[in-house]
């Protein structure tokens, strides 16, 4: 074994197959970095588009004693029950940690599922028999009413 290299003991393909797709692909360090890879550069674009045609902002002007939210690019990689690549992940966040509490807003309101009424919601489709399906969906927080 050469410096450098890892000696792995657990030999099932899973874990092979997941640390040879990660090792095709690596999480850019920088915005540049990841504008400048195809698949990076299609997720970026369509979160923008997504935001654009969700109509999550507008161009107002500034108050006086308001400060601006900056925000940032979250980059990551899915990986799939296979240990393949899934997808690439990228997504817009606001740094909301940088407003202050009564001068930059005055009210949050997140809107999540109690664990008792998940837990409830399991057991009925369990004791209907019914087929239970699990979705990941784009922007969800931006289409739910509120």
């Amino acid at each position: 074994m050469g410096t450098g290299e890892l000696l792995y003991t657990n030999d099932t393909q899973p874990f092979y197959t997941c640390l040879s797709s990660i090792s095709f692909v690596s999480i850019p360090k920088s915005v540049g970095d990841a504008l400048a890879h195809p698949g990076w550069r299609q997720d970026m674009l369509d979160e923008i588009s997504a935001l654009q045609n969700n109509g999550t902002w507008d161009l107002v002007p500034l108050p006086s004693r308001k400060s601006v939210v900056d925000c940032r690019w979250v980059i990551a990689i899915e990986i799939g029950l296979d240990g393949t690549i899934d997808r690439l992940k990228a997504r817009l966040v606001a740094k909301g940690y940088t407003q202050i509490f009564y001068l930059d807003y005055g009210d949050t309101f997140s809107p999540v599922a109690k664990m008792a009424s998940v837990r409830l919601f399991i057991a009925m489709t369990a004791f209907q028999q019914w087929f239970f399906y699990q979705l990941d969906v784009k922007n969800v927080f931006l289409n739910g009413d509120l």
